[in-house]
């Protein structure tokens, strides 16, 4: 693999791996607020939330280093590009609804990542349909968590 495959396939994981802890840490930041919240009726048990992440974050770093190794470098480009801009919209939610917050601001910050997410997975399938397909729970996934934070505002403003 050439330096720039490797370096783009670090930069992946590297993301995902900010993505994880940044979001861990503001997940993690008030849950006795979180505990006294409305919550959505569509809400899926909590158990879920365990088994979801770790696959999402496992997927969207094993799918960056297999589109590092085999799309073109403009391919690879406009993946990290729009998979950081997915991230900065979901790591903006977190920190919207769990530290000040802002449960309408943090849904429109989850749509945004929802949407881009999406893009991800079009992106995606234009390298690899395995990839693609391995992504598909993942904006499923963000697609419900939007709802949610829709939900969680209208209940809780």
């Amino acid at each position: 693999m050439t330096t720039w495959r490797i370096v783009a396939a670090l930069a992946a994981v590297a993301l995902v791996v900010v993505y994880a802890v940044g979001s861990g840490i503001w997940v993690s930041a008030n849950p006795g607020w979180y505990a006294g919240l409305t919550r959505p009726s569509w809400q899926p048990p909590d158990a879920v939330f365990g088994l979801i992440w770790p696959y999402n974050f496992i997927a969207l770093a094993v799918v960056g280093v297999i589109v590092a190794q085999r799309a073109s470098p403009g391919q690879v480009g406009v993946w990290l590009g729009v998979a950081l801009a997915s991230v900065v919209c979901a790591l903006s939610w977190a920190y919207q609804f769990y530290v000040p917050h802002h449960l309408t601001a943090s849904a429109v910050a989850l749509a945004g990542a929802a949407a881009l997410t999406a893009v991800l997975v079009a992106l995606t399938w234009t390298v690899t349909r395995g990839g693609a397909l391995a992504l598909v729970p993942y904006v499923i996934w963000v697609g419900l968590a939007t709802s949610l934070a829709f939900g969680y505002a209208r209940l809780n403003s």
